[in-house]
């Protein structure tokens, strides 16, 4: 059984890594950036690169599904490289497939305000995907870079999941119809989302999960449902944990450079600060206990691998190039 982890915006060091590997997390994708233009998000990848440079005993960047398997298979953690935004293209066509070729393998269309790709969740009007988002959308289709929809709104999102020719994904949201909340998503949008092969990371994150992140078990029966809702087949994990995100991170994730006014995100101005960890969760050594977790829930031994990595993986091998970016 492969562990795969759709999404974290943790800030990695060595001490996050050896988590990685005490959890048997096979693969990660790791946030890049957020708000950053194209030369920060460059310096960005540059970082990532010397980081993974000091920590190869521990990780490597995978940029194929076999890339994955390979770094496992050595003991090591495979790491993805993924961006929560699509400012990293400054507007540029030709950038999809320059950071393609740096490596980048996920990106999410928007964050949490419209751009020039579409609109976010968070959005008042919501007027689709535009001419230049579907350009975008093409553009990773064609290099393997997965499309990533967490943040996007509700139209952007159904029109990217008809325009994509491969599935997309949402590497860490929830059902709305079992959490209503703005980041979760719509029925609809799930449902046609796995009906082209996409996946949803289940995520624990307590602003999006309500009551489902009492426990452990409550987490199970929130994986329960949403495999009742949209299959097996289509749900993995997004935990979307933030390990060593201080509140100067977090003002920069809701706010960036757009606003001088309090943002609160997933949160509110009850509940404006960083989310303490789940006793339950509180780093990825306990990706094994959400394993059991669903196990107890009644999950049999395939439906949880499927579960735990299984999904994404597949997932992986259809959206991702086949050739590594180095050939």
């Amino acid at each position: 059984m492969m562990f795969v982890d759709g999404l974290e915006c943790s800030n990695f060091d060595r001490e996050v890594f050896e988590e990685l590997r005490a959890g048997d997390l096979g693969c990660v994708t790791v946030t890049c950036g957020f708000w950053e233009d194209a030369l920060e998000s460059l310096d960005r990848v540059v970082a990532w690169r010397d980081l993974v440079r000091a920590n190869a005993d521990l990780v490597a960047v995978a940029t194929t599904a076999a890339e994955i398997e390979e770094i496992q298979a050595s003991g090591r953690t495979a790491l993805l490289l993924g961006f929560q935004n699509s400012s990293f293209l400054a507007g540029r066509i030709g950038y999809v497939e320059l950071f393609a070729d740096l490596g980048v393998r996920v990106a999410q269309l928007t964050y949490n305000i419209q751009n020039d790709v579409g609109a976010s969740c968070y959005d008042p009007v919501d007027g689709g995907l535009t001419r230049f988002g579907r350009e975008v959308v093409e553009e990773m289709n064609r290099t393997g870079m997965a499309v990533d929809l967490s943040h996007v709104g509700e139209r952007t999102s159904l029109e990217a999941v008809e325009h994509s020719a491969v599935p997309v994904a949402v590497t860490h949201a929830n059902p709305a119809s079992l959490v209503p909340h703005a980041r979760n998503k719509s029925d609809e949008l799930l449902k046609a989302l796995a009906a082209r092969g996409g996946v949803l990371g289940v995520s624990g994150y307590r602003n999006i999960s309500g009551e489902y992140a009492a426990t452990a078990d409550t987490w199970a029966e929130l994986v329960a449902r949403t495999a009742d809702l949209i299959g097996i087949d289509h749900v993995g994990v997004g935990s979307d944990l933030g390990r060593k995100v201080v509140a100067d991170d977090l003002r920069w994730m809701r706010q960036g450079r757009w606003t001088r006014t309090p943002q609160y995100g997933a949160g509110s101005a009850a509940n404006p600060g960083k989310q303490p960890p789940l006793p339950w969760f509180p780093d990825t050594r306990s990706f094994p206990g959400l394993a059991e977790a669903l196990a107890r829930h009644g999950f049999g031994e395939k439906e949880v691998a499927a579960v735990m990595g299984g999904n994404w993986l597949r997932f992986y091998h259809e959206v991702l190039p086949k050739r590594s970016a180095k050939e």
